[in-house]
């Protein structure tokens, strides 16, 4: 297979990706909106920041509030990263490399850009946003269900499986970074009245409620549920579950005439205790398994796409 086309591939995947986790970010702090107390003030610009995109966001718009937040993370066509912008790579992906994809992935995919794309104002207004979010999350786990069930196990399956999972694992970062800094906005005396609800939207937010209920047993709380989403190895979002099928994948994959970098597995060191209060320490954890994650990408990068 040709660099450029498996670089197609794998970027099509992580857009895609992409695009889920971004309505499932949003998604956090929208529900939270029904389940925390009125008195409870809920940043939205938390979400720029989580996904550093502050200086591009200031570009664009004066005021910091919900609506502005929601439109730059959505559908504002200048930001790389917008869940519009994210499907329009997407397409562009898939079409250059429709002779190594299913056929139907090209129609599912320009049938979902359609969507978000002519409803995205229900997104952008509070009162139809979770209904269009969950249209999105469907859309693109149904191209990815197309995609698991179609397509053979070859390198093409391999590269659209190191997107996925590259993205996966970033985008998981950013939804407990979502949830503690919910916290961290908190007052001492009222975090553990909240703790419970913050932590069980970024549960639902990650489709991980009942595979977290099932393993670990116990109520929710936030030591826990970063210890779930970060080092389960069975559900399928977790840290280390995305991290384990890209070393998986990367290994079927042939070596190229260049050095090749093997893909290291092993992240920063972090001792979650049981009555920790998820804060910054926390917070500068995730970053630095971000950066651990921006190693790997660049690895892949040098293995098979810096070449032809």
């Amino acid at each position: 297979m040709l660099s450029r086309v498996a670089e197609r591939i794998y970027w099509a995947a992580r857009y895609l990706e992409r695009a889920e986790s971004t309505a499932r970010l949003v998604s956090v702090y929208d529900s939270l909106l029904f389940d925390l107390p009125r008195s409870f003030n809920i940043s939205w610009f938390n979400l720029i920041i989580i996904n550093s995109g502050t200086e591009l966001f200031h570009e664009r718009y004066r005021v910091q509030d919900e609506r502005n937040v929601v439109k730059f993370t959505l559908a504002d066509d200048t930001n790389p990263s917008s869940m519009l912008s994210s499907l329009l790579m997407v397409r562009e992906n898939i079409r250059t490399a429709r002779d190594v994809l299913p056929a139907e992935a090209w129609e599912l995919v320009n049938e979902l850009r359609l969507f978000a794309k002519d409803n995205i104002q229900q997104g952008i207004n509070r009162s139809g946003r979770h209904a269009f979010l969950e249209g999105i999350v469907e859309g693109c786990q149904g191209i990815n269900g197309l995609l698991s069930g179609t397509m053979s196990r070859d390198p093409a399956w391999n590269f659209l499986r190191l997107g996925r999972n590259l993205e996966r694992a970033d985008m998981t970062t950013r939804l407990l970074d979502a949830g503690a800094a919910v916290l961290l906005s908190t007052d001492e005396g009222d975090s553990t009245s909240v703790d419970q609800l913050v932590w069980g939207n970024v549960l639902r937010s990650a489709s991980a409620d009942m595979p977290y209920r099932r393993t670990m047993r116990t109520a929710v709380n936030g030591p826990d549920v970063a210890n779930f989403l970060l080092n389960d190895q069975y559900f399928p979002r977790s840290v280390r579950y995305c991290l384990e099928r890209i070393v998986s994948s990367a290994s079927e994959l042939p070596h190229t005439g260049k050095q090749h970098r093997p893909i290291k597995l092993k992240l920063p060191q972090y001792t979650i205790e049981e009555d920790e209060h998820l804060g910054q320490n926390f917070r500068d954890h995730l970053n630095d398994v971000q950066l651990k994650l921006m190693d790997v990408h660049d690895c892949i990068c040098g293995n098979w796409f810096l070449h032809d």
